[in-house]
């Protein structure tokens, strides 16, 4: 059962706060629900296993786009909302961060008892996807989350994460059942990261010849091994730079935005009524929901939705989050009795802005486009850590001006 990828990310502390967590899991379940829709249960537990969508998946709902706090925050945020409806959704999800991931094994039992899958096997492949992980491969960092996330139809995901504080770094460990070998025999397709010096690897195929004995060091670079498997590094300043974001994609995204070129098309006429700021957020998160794998390449993008907490790149504009979530909330409550026009139009969103991404030419200057989310944010009730955002001085400028072509 091979591990679909890894991500190296940096450790920072803090916490979320709760006026930012509410709305994450308003704002998670309804699109937790949309995928299922429209990929089914088994398409939302892929996902999960490819560490580009999870970490745009964390920035959309407004965690810090290149912390470590994205896995805990994410994990928490599904198990909390997925809970109370894991019988209707058929998803169980499993362990958490520091003591609540030695309960997953108990957990997957329970699961087994209420679906019918084995529940002792699944408790095994926890336990050997983190042995794996912590005791074979010996790459420094060591495990204090582990989630289990599985179908009632047996397919699952395993994300877990390691922490290694000599390097301030933090590298999470991607899962899932679809790809079946062995795991003592290569269950990985490829180990990578940054480079560090050799590595330890005991689930080399060639230790197969001698159990328990060291008989490979992995030493492949890492231009190498992400050609094979999906790896995402991402760098340990805070702030976004212009290098971190596909300008072409950010900048179709905000021309779509424009109500003036949303209201031309029939397609979005269900969308009417919504301000070009929330259409911006809304379009990057069908993209998360509806995107194909290419689209997660920069995931600091996704960040142009909701912000973060600590305002980077600017605050989260509550205004506008809470509008996207009872736009989503809405659109899959009537998908559920069959009106899925909503839906739909969301989807489109995608489709538009991806087409009008092939002929996009988009104004090269990132740090004006910063400038005016932030000189903006107060009118959406922007707010951080630090708190709510101020009026800037002198006049109100235009989102969408000197950054579109």
């Amino acid at each position: 059962m091979a591990r679909s990828g890894t991500a190296d990310l940096t450790l920072h502390g803090g916490h979320v706060p709760p006026w930012l967590f509410n709305r994450m899991k308003g704002l998670a379940l309804p699109m937790v629900e949309a995928i299922i829709h429209e990929h089914g249960k088994e398409g939302f537990i892929e996902r999960l296993a490819h560490p580009f969508w999870f970490q745009s998946f964390g920035t959309v709902i407004g965690m810090d786009w290149n912390s470590s706090g994205v896995t805990t925050t994410v994990l928490n945020v599904l198990k909390q909302v997925i809970a109370p409806v894991s019988q209707q959704l058929g998803i169980y999800v499993c362990g958490g961060k520091g003591k609540h991931s030695l309960k997953t094994p108990q957990e997957l039992i329970q699961v087994g008892m209420k679906t019918g899958l084995d529940g002792n096997e699944l408790a095994r492949n926890s336990k050997l996807s983190a042995k794996v992980d912590n005791t074979a491969l010996q790459d420094g960092y060591q495990l204090y989350i582990h989630n289990f996330l599985v179908t009632d139809t047996g397919a699952w995901t395993v994300v877990q994460q390691g922490m290694n504080p000599k390097n301030g770094k933090a590298r999470r460990y991607h899962w899932h059942s679809g790809s079946m070998t062995n795991f003592v025999r290569e269950p990985h397709t490829a180990v990578c990261g940054e480079h560090h010096g050799n590595i330890l690897n005991l689930v080399h195929k060639e230790a197969e010849v001698t159990q328990n004995a060291i008989l490979e060091i992995s030493k492949e670079h890492p231009d190498k091994i992400i050609k094979e498997l999906p790896h995402l590094i991402v760098p340990g300043y805070h702030n976004i730079k212009a290098k971190d974001v596909d300008l072409k994609r950010l900048g179709s995204v905000l021309w779509l935005a424009q109500e003036n070129e949303t209201q031309q098309f029939e397609e979005l006429l269900l969308l009417k009524g919504l301000g070009p700021r929330t259409l911006q957020s809304l379009t990057l998160v069908s993209e998360v929901i509806h995107g194909t794998p290419s689209c997660f390449a920069d995931p600091a993008r996704f960040a142009f939705a909701h912000g973060g907490k600590d305002a980077t790149p600017f605050p989260v504009p509550t205004k506008v989050y809470d509008e996207v979530i009872m736009t989503m909330k809405t659109a899959v409550d009537k998908a559920k009795i069959g009106r899925t026009d909503k839906l739909k139009a969301i989807q489109k969103l995608t489709e538009m802005a991806q087409r009008a991404e092939k002929h996009f030419v988009p104004n090269q200057n990132f740090d004006a486009l910063v400038k005016k989310e932030n000189e903006a944010s107060h009118t959406y009730r922007g707010r951080s850590v630090f708190g709510y955002a101020k009026p800037p001085k002198g006049k109100q400028l235009n989102l969408f001006e000197d950054f579109n072509d």
